[in-house]
């Protein structure tokens, strides 16, 4: 099992489904400690791996890269690999060689838990806006020996109190921070991430 308390003094946050660099950029002035993106997808935020480097290229070196990707192929994931992401997120059991140098998120809505994850992300609703299952969420976190993430439903509104129930690794926003589909909106990123870890609005929360 998963050691509720060995990292979570410090919940982090993946901003995802940014396409454009301004909001990215915001997402980690605010703060965000991962910012992710679509590809490969049919989500109406999915971009292409010009649009991805840009986004990336953007951010400082502290800040995570992780590219989400629903592709059941291959070549597509190989094509997200050389973008050299930090993660990447996949929902199908893609084998990804240690070679490769990316960490795997590997998306669950609940056990069992498929093998070779650096974490696990339980997410059934794909950015859009469905709310997690709480049940799904124990049991993944009774199972997993990875960190494991948070990420359905949530805003500025109702993290704090995801986070003091269920005490993830991380938790992930897509369309909780979003005026449009793949339009963030600034405000409510800064208010996230300061919700998230219990901080007033405007104070991001980060370790001094």
């Amino acid at each position: 099992m998963y050691d509720l308390m060995r990292s979570h003094s410090y919940v982090r946050v993946k901003i995802c489904g940014v396409t454009r660099v301004e909001d990215a950029v915001v997402a980690e002035e605010a703060g965000a400690d991962a910012v992710g993106v679509v590809m490969y997808s049919d989500s109406p935020r999915s971009i292409c791996p010009d649009e991805a480097e840009k986004i990336f290229a953007a951010l400082g070196p502290f800040t995570a890269r992780v590219v989400v990707t629903h592709t059941t192929s291959p070549d597509d994931l190989d094509r997200v690999i050389a973008l050299h992401p930090a993660a990447v997120q996949v929902s199908h059991l893609h084998d990804v060689p240690r070679a490769a140098g990316v960490q795997v998120i590997r998306v669950v809505e609940g056990v069992p838990l498929p093998p070779h994850a650096d974490a696990y992300i339980v997410d059934r609703s794909c950015g859009t806006g469905r709310p997690f299952d709480p049940a799904a969420v124990r049991a993944v976190m009774r199972e997993s020996r990875v960190p494991v993430v948070l990420a359905g439903g949530l805003d500025p509104r109702n993290v704090r109190a995801a986070v003091e129930a269920f005490h993830p690794y991380a938790v992930d926003v897509c369309s909780g921070v979003e005026r449009v589909p793949g339009v963030k909106d600034p405000a409510l990123i800064r208010a996230f991430v300061a919700a998230a870890r219990g901080c007033p609005s405007g104070e991001n929360g980060r370790p001094a």
